[in-house]
């Protein structure tokens, strides 16, 4: 799977700046999981990129139109079902198997909730996070309560994580690709 083949399926389906964002950031943070397992870059990156594909046009449909969608770019049986396995007991039945698709599902809503934070910090950025700081976050349902607590602890217990360690973990990822997605988001501005 070629990546700008993907990019450029993400931007047909994708417009807004948050959904895009939010498509590079799992992106990045699924590169940096596969760098430190040693596991191909580019085929989790671009699970990542893709993961949301249909979101923003079908919300109702959510990991049932991603299947048509990615067809388009003759994606793998095996790519659309690790796609679709990131929405598990939300918008799809089938269940991450593999240690990517666990990354994917532990990942997804975190990458949201540690962006959330990182927003209300005077540096803007993941680069300056503290562990105990995200921690507080976490445990105030009321911030960033679009961010689904139990699935991130179920991500964290499907990959027999402690929470703490799947926070800390993430916030590195991120911190790893911070600098890249804002670069791409200032050229696309």
């Amino acid at each position: 799977m070629d990546r700008n083949k993907a990019l450029d399926l993400l931007k047909k389906y994708n417009k807004e700046e948050f959904h895009l964002l939010h498509a590079y950031t799992v992106e990045g943070v699924m590169r940096y999981f596969a760098r430190e397992n040693n596991e191909d870059e580019e085929y989790w990156g671009i699970v990542g990129l893709l993961h949301d594909i249909d979101f923003e046009q079908y919300p109702d449909e959510h990991c049932v139109k991603a299947k048509e969608i990615l067809k388009e770019i003759d994606a793998s049986d095996d790519m659309i079902y690790s796609i679709c396995s990131h929405g598990y007991g939300i918008c799809s039945e089938l269940e991450p198997k593999k240690y990517m698709e666990k990354i994917l599902f532990a990942t997804d809503e975190l990458t949201g909730l540690i962006w959330a934070a990182a927003k209300m910090r005077p540096s803007k950025s993941t680069k300056d996070m503290e562990l105990s700081s995200l921690k507080k976050k976490f445990k105030d349902k009321k911030f960033a309560a679009g961010c689904s607590r139990d699935v991130i602890q179920n991500g964290a217990d499907m990959l027999g994580w402690s929470l703490d360690e799947l926070l800390e973990k993430t916030i590195l990822a991120m911190r790893d690709s911070e600098d890249t997605i804002k670069e791409k988001m200032n050229f696309e501005s």
